[in-house]
């Protein structure tokens, strides 16, 4: 039987399910994620109400009437609407339009009837069923058309957009085309959730994944959206009859790059205000505004975005699919890199075997744009492996976006202080984006070596990051008693790797267990009262730092 799966025809055995499908055609999705299921075109047209006529000078757009009246003609159009695709504007006037014309089995009445301005209706001109037309009314006015008999006096829908266009239509114009106008609505009530196990019938349609295309002149933006879907898949965070959003990233801030109109299935990034770093997909058009970067637009799966709820999760993918070559080695990514027709610049230690860093420039659309990327690298000894712990969710959120491992494998750090003979190595803090650090996993009685430390917010050097590497039972890794120390992990690699570090080296970093901290965690926690600032850093750290 033939259905349709992410708008492609496919052959499947009789009696397959959802799940057969999606293993037959190889179909995008991720395991556990939202799955659209229409019935039927026919189905799905039936709940279309509003159509768009293209012309040479432009497109009038124009909705059905729910009159009961009106119900032969509105099935009559939506059934034949596409017979009028390639027609010609056969007459003007001052009050009209006339396109046309095709065949019906109407009969028609010789009554004189009144119209309004932009009604739209079914003429049998010179009372002949072979000359139908669609008459746009310019101006009230009253004629005799020949409109079907009981039809609403013939009229069937009326022109909400393009006005201008239609005064401006000749007879020398033609009709382009004539599309349904897909709108959320539309979807929903045609569509249902449905479970892996649900039978298909012929001609069902089936939806397993959003595609959307990024918008090239704003690759930093995009490149966060890329973040976000590392795993080919967005959680819902919020929805409304306008948009759903993703809200992992919020906090997160990009410079402003192209704003346009968002326009349904536009996919933008909030660029300031409290709730910068958001994801906002649209169902419905809404106007341009200064906060909103435009990312990309949805191109396929746009069934998905408009049956989510909150707490769903879609599969999605990008086209051009995002550009990662950071911890793979310079050998790996020579052929990724040549088959995307990219040319690759190595840089740093370009041995094959050498672990990529960094990749400059770090945007994936600066990177097609430009047609080459630099690939640096790092012997494997010299990369950082870290395991990050749960118990200090607010503190490593922190580290997280300091380092840039909140949306890259590979973070930095920059060493601020490091004295190898007092077993501690401390790295540069941002006091701004370690406000409201408060005491959370202090060290009680030993802190082990290899721990990663936070100075919170009880203490003067708040934000300071820092590193033990030999046992201490009165100080945290960043010389700071451990009332206040936050512990957010541990290095996992060979603490020797460390010891030649000097001030000012850049040092990059892994996490073995990359697990994300949402922003609902965070505000979850309770606010905790913490000590007073009594100044009571180790010594000979401060003397050292003096």
């Amino acid at each position: 039987m033939l259905v349709k799966i992410n708008g492609e025809d496919v052959d499947i055995p009789e009696g397959s399910t959802i799940k057969d499908a999606i293993n037959i055609s190889n179909a995008p999705y991720s395991q556990g994620s939202l799955i659209c299921l229409i019935k039927g075109q026919s189905e799905l047209e039936g709940n279309i109400n509003k159509y768009k006529i293209k012309s040479p000078k432009g497109s009038v757009i124009i909705e059905l009437s729910d009159a009961p009246e009106a119900k032969p003609l509105v099935d009559f159009w939506k059934s034949h609407y596409s017979d009028f695709n390639g027609l010609s504007v056969r007459w003007t006037s001052n009050n009209e339009v006339a396109v046309g014309p095709v065949t019906t089995d109407f009969t028609p009445s010789k009554e004189n009837h009144k119209y309004w301005d932009r009604d739209v209706l079914l003429s049998l001109s010179g009372f002949s069923r072979d000359a139908t037309h669609i008459i746009f009314a310019k101006e009230d006015m009253e004629n005799v058309y020949g409109v079907p008999e009981g039809t609403n006096n013939g009229v069937f829908a009326k022109v909400i957009g393009g006005v201008r266009t239609l005064r401006q239509l000749t007879d020398d114009d033609d009709i382009i085309s004539v599309e349904p106008i897909i709108e959320r609505s539309t979807v929903t009530d045609s569509s249902s959730v449905s479970e892996l196990s649900t039978p298909l019938a012929e001609g069902n349609q089936l939806f397993t994944y959003c595609l959307v295309e990024p918008n090239v002149n704003s690759s930093k933006s995009v490149e966060q959206f890329f973040s976000v879907i590392h795993d080919n898949t967005i959680k819902v965070d919020y929805e409304s009859n306008s948009f759903i959003g993703e809200f992992w990233l919020q906090g997160i801030t990009k410079p402003v790059e192209e704003i346009t109109e968002r326009k349904r299935g536009t996919v933008t990034l909030r660029n300031s205000g409290k709730g910068k770093g958001k994801i906002y997909i649209y169902r419905e058009d809404r106007v341009r505004v200064n906060s909103h970067t435009t990312i990309g637009k949805v191109v396929k799966g746009m069934e998905l975005i408009d049956i989510a709820s909150y707490g769903d999760v879609i599969t999605i993918h990008s086209n051009p699919e995002p550009i990662k070559t950071l911890t793979k080695t310079q050998k790996e990514v020579e052929e990724e890199l040549k088959n995307r027709g990219i040319k690759q610049e190595r840089v740093g230690v370009t041995e094959d075997d050498a672990i990529i860093v960094e990749q400059i420039p770090n945007e994936t659309m600066d990177i097609i744009k430009a047609g080459k990327v630099q690939t640096k690298g790092l012997n494997k000894t010299d990369l950082i492996l870290i395991k990050m712990t749960d118990k200090a969710p607010r503190t490593r959120w922190y580290f997280d976006k300091l380092t840039g491992l909140v949306e890259k494998p590979i973070g930095t750090l920059k060493v601020y202080f490091a004295v190898q003979d007092m077993h501690i190595f401390m790295f540069a803090g941002d006091d701004r984006e370690a406000k409201g650090i408060l005491p959370e996993n202090t060290p009680k009685d030993i802190v082990k070596a290899g721990s990663i430390g936070v100075t919170n917010m009880s203490r003067k050097n708040l934000g300071i990051i820092g590193i033990r590497t030999k046992d201490n039972d009165e100080f945290g890794p960043t010389a700071e008693p451990f009332d206040g120390t936050n512990i957010i992990g541990e290095v996992v690699s060979d603490l020797n790797d460390i010891h030649g570090l000097k001030e000012n080296d850049i040092v990059y970093l892994r996490e073995v267990n990359p697990e994300h901290i949402d922003e609902e965690t965070l505000e979850e926690l309770d606010t905790e009262e913490f000590p007073e600032d009594t100044d009571m850093m180790d010594e000979s750290i401060k003397k050292a730092l003096k």
